[in-house]
């Protein structure tokens, strides 16, 4: 763990340890609820990624989740639906300083994400004088330290993110490079196994491109040896697991430890 006191937004503590590449250990929140969500936060992750691209969550499930962590020593991180300047500003307005962006392909998408979390001249971050991130106009000197304060990682899961890393890599105010293992699986024509040569060669090249860029590299990894692999690759914010992915493998262990041999699962009989 990077440092063992509450999460707070100003400075942000979690950019500063992701830049400086420390370990980072997170873990991912699709249930959109704040109870789950608060649970993962007492456990004490160096981060908590608040899901919105493929969990059922927005701005309205999101803050209450914010609200659960607001004692805890994780950060809260977002991954909004998509690489969309007016989602950001919401997510920005409700609260969040870190951002994963999905599925980004290009230099120039790589800009577009960061310029989305700054306010101008640096980017074009629409104002709201009075919103829950400067805690509803009391965070003094707001406008002037937020820009310094947003982290923004970016996502390749594509063919095209992995030709263009070196370029998406060098982009000021990309603060750090993220693998999506089963999309860039899919677009590598290997569905369900990321495990595959040409899928691993690929994530070599994007660990290769953000070690040149010196900028940290990070990924999900759910099965404990993937995870210890990816470290030792160089990978230093690592998500290993994540709300449902517990819930489901725990509900799972509990009930076959009665369930009969001679009992299917429900599952399995359909």
């Amino acid at each position: 763990m990077a440092n063992a006191t509450a999460y707070t937004a100003f400075p942000n503590r979690f950019r500063q340890d992701l830049i400086a590449r420390r370990r980072l250990i997170g873990c991912w929140a699709s249930l959109g609820s704040p109870i789950t969500t608060e649970v993962l936060g007492v456990a004490g992750f160096d981060w908590i990624l608040l899901d919105a691209e493929h969990a059922p969550n927005d701005v309205l499930t999101l803050v209450p989740q914010l609200m659960a962590l607001k004692d805890s020593l994780s950060a809260p991180v977002v991954r909004p639906p998509w690489n969309d300047v007016v989602v950001i500003k919401r997510l920005l307005d409700a609260g969040f300083h870190n951002f994963l962006v999905p599925f980004v392909e290009s230099a120039d998408e790589a800009r577009r994400a960061v310029a989305a979390t700054r306010y101008p001249p640096a980017g074009v971050r629409g104002v709201s004088v009075s919103q829950r991130s400067n805690r509803y106009g009391s965070v003094a000197d707001y406008f002037k330290i937020v820009n310094d304060n947003i982290a923004v990682m970016v996502q390749i899961e594509s063919r095209a993110g992995v030709n263009a890393a070196a370029g998406i890599a060098a982009v000021d105010g990309v603060d750090g490079l993220f693998i999506g293992p089963s999309d860039l699986a899919a677009a590598f024509g290997h569905l369900g196994n990321a495990k595959h040569p040409e899928v691993q060669e690929a994530m070599a090249g994007l660990f290769a491109a953000a070690k040149a860029a010196g900028k940290p590299m990070g990924t999900l990894a759910p099965v404990e040896a993937d995870a210890r692999r990816y470290i030792e690759m160089g990978a230093t914010f690592v998500a290993v697991g994540s709300d449902l992915g517990v819930l489901r493998m725990g509900t799972q262990a509990l009930i076959d430890k009665f369930r009969g041999p001679d009992v299917a699962p429900i599952a399995a009989q359909y």
